[in-house]
């Protein structure tokens, strides 16, 4: 794969062209692209148009882009819009290859990717028919026959990609419990008003259902249109869009409209990515940060000029590679790159794989769902050695440390193990809630998992002082002290799971 697509969420110069200088030294081919927001069609739109695209454009081949890409990542690309900006880029760089990518959120991605091509597009994305439609990418069959017997042909036989689709149909079905389509089952133009990206729209309804608020989807949305004007109508793709789509749901959860926000924006506890948005640690907004909101969230807190990473000490991988190694003395590159990346997530990963093996070597099937009691199914576990197993039975008692006993036949031999039922051993823990009416009840914004605690019993803190941090489904959330005092009680542990309103401490 030699391919690099490099994109900003902010399209941000400075981020863009060190991702571009990364990759060519790699010896990869580079393709910039410019996230697409807004309307170029539409005159009242005035933020994001032709003008602001085709000076983008300008620097990415300036810079030295091979290929010049649109990300139309919330699928906003009209097919009149997507017409004038093809052809304004392709006018002003005739041999650049220009290439489109966009969601099928609307519905209206075919007819947009068709007027693309016939203004002078190169490549286009798209999804193989099983897999396309909703926020995937336009199908490909669709676009296929349509450019059949036309200059466009692409000469792709239809009847191949209907079989090599009817192929991921079967696959999809295994995925299916994955699937997060309860509130989308077709094609939806109300994209054009809120502007979530389509790699984001599926990933916010299920946040949505894990922090309760699942029968608001609708409400979450329009909070996600008043988020982006009161950040200053930003570009959004990750991570930019989750720091709209965090300020959505912290706005739905708390019953906030745009003006209390404005309003109590001193004495709220934002989510940690609007915080560190603000800040600039991702990078400089086009037209600047939203005043007076920046300054009321952020106080002193420290803000940073230009490149965020610039201002970044170096990741010392040795010592990294030592820390992973000392939980698990089988980690290798691939394990450091990823705890580089993705920290939590990968010693969640690491974990099961110690706890549980090789679980790659089962089909997904079977690893998603488990096997039904006397159904046969087999395990290669290296080349030449071939596991047959088959469950038997589940013991109906439990034992007295919550296991049951569960029989299987392996490889003719009969057999059996004790697994921990996780329904029978749940804790019924009620937590006290906080006293609204108390000002000296710290709560809970939301649903979550303590993961920082930064105050202790005894200690005097400010109004506004950062004293506990909270997670849930990759939204954090900065809880502080909404009075002045010192610390009295904490009445909760690092890694507990807390409801909304729950008391976290009391500050005298």
């Amino acid at each position: 794969m030699d391919v690099f697509r490099v994109f900003d969420s902010l399209n941000y110069l400075p981020n863009l062209i060190l991702g571009m200088e990364a990759a060519g030294k790699a010896g990869g081919i580079v393709e910039a692209a410019i996230s697409y927001s807004g309307d170029v069609s539409n005159p009242n739109k005035k933020k994001y148009d032709l003008k602001y695209y085709v000076n983008l454009a300008d620097e990415l081949v300036k810079a030295g882009t091979h290929v010049l890409c649109i990300k139309d990542m919330a699928g906003l690309l009209k097919p009149k819009a997507a017409k004038m900006l093809v052809s304004a880029l392709r006018d002003k760089h005739p041999d650049v290859p220009i290439h489109i990518h966009t969601h099928d959120t609307s519905g209206a991605g075919v007819a947009s990717m068709l007027a693309c091509a016939e203004a002078g597009a190169d490549v286009v994305d798209v999804a193989v028919d099983a897999m396309s439609g909703l926020t995937s990418q336009p199908s490909m069959g669709a676009i296929v026959a349509s450019l059949q017997e036309t200059p466009l042909d692409t000469n792709l036989d239809l009847s191949q990609i209907s079989e090599y689709s009817a192929y991921w149909e079967q696959t999809r079905t295994l995925y299916a419990p994955f699937e997060c389509t309860t509130t989308m089952k077709s094609g939806n133009a109300d994209v054009y008003n809120n502007e979530i990206p389509g790699g984001q729209y599926t990933n916010l309804q299920f946040q949505a259902y894990s922090l309760g608020l699942g029968d608001f989807f609708e409400d979450v949305k329009k909070a996600y249109t008043q988020a982006n004007v009161l950040l200053g109508d930003i570009i959004k793709v990750t991570p930019s869009s989750k720091v709209v789509g965090d300020l959505a749901q912290f706005m739905v959860q708390n019953k906030l409209q745009p003006q209390d926000v404005l309003d109590r924006a001193e004495e709220l506890s934002f989510p940690k990515s609007v915080v560190e948005y603000l800040q600039g640690a991702i990078g400089q907004p086009y037209g600047g940060f939203p005043e007076p909101l920046r300054s009321k969230v952020l106080r002193d807190m420290p803000r940073i000029e230009g490149r965020p990473g610039a201002s970044l000490p170096p990741l010392d991988f040795k010592k990294l590679q030592e820390e992973l190694s000392e939980d698990f003395p089988a980690a290798n590159e691939r394990d450091v790159m990823s705890a580089a990346l993705y920290p939590q997530v990968t010693r969640e990963y690491l974990t099961f794989a110690d706890k549980y093996g090789p679980v790659g070597r089962l089909d997904t099937r079977i690893f998603l769902t488990g096997p039904k009691v006397g159904e046969e199914f087999e395990c290669t576990i290296e080349r030449g050695k071939t596991l047959g197993i088959k469950t038997l039975a589940m013991a109906e008692d439990l034992s007295e440390n919550g296991e049951r006993e569960v029989f299987f036949d392996l490889n003719g031999t009969l057999r059996s193990v004790f697994i921990k039922d996780q329904e029978c051993t749940k804790d019924q823990v009620f937590h006290p809630k906080a006293d609204k009416a108390n000002k000296a009840h710290v709560g809970a914004p939301m649903p979550g998992t303590v993961i920082d605690i930064r105050t202790k019993v005894g200690d005097s803190i400010e109004k506004g002082h950062p004293v506990v941090i909270l997670s849930a489904m990759k939204m954090e959330t900065v809880v502080q002290s909404p009075v002045a005092g010192t610390v009295k009680e904490v009445k909760i542990q690092m890694g507990q799971k807390i409801e909304a309103e729950d008391l976290l401490l009391i500050v005298e």
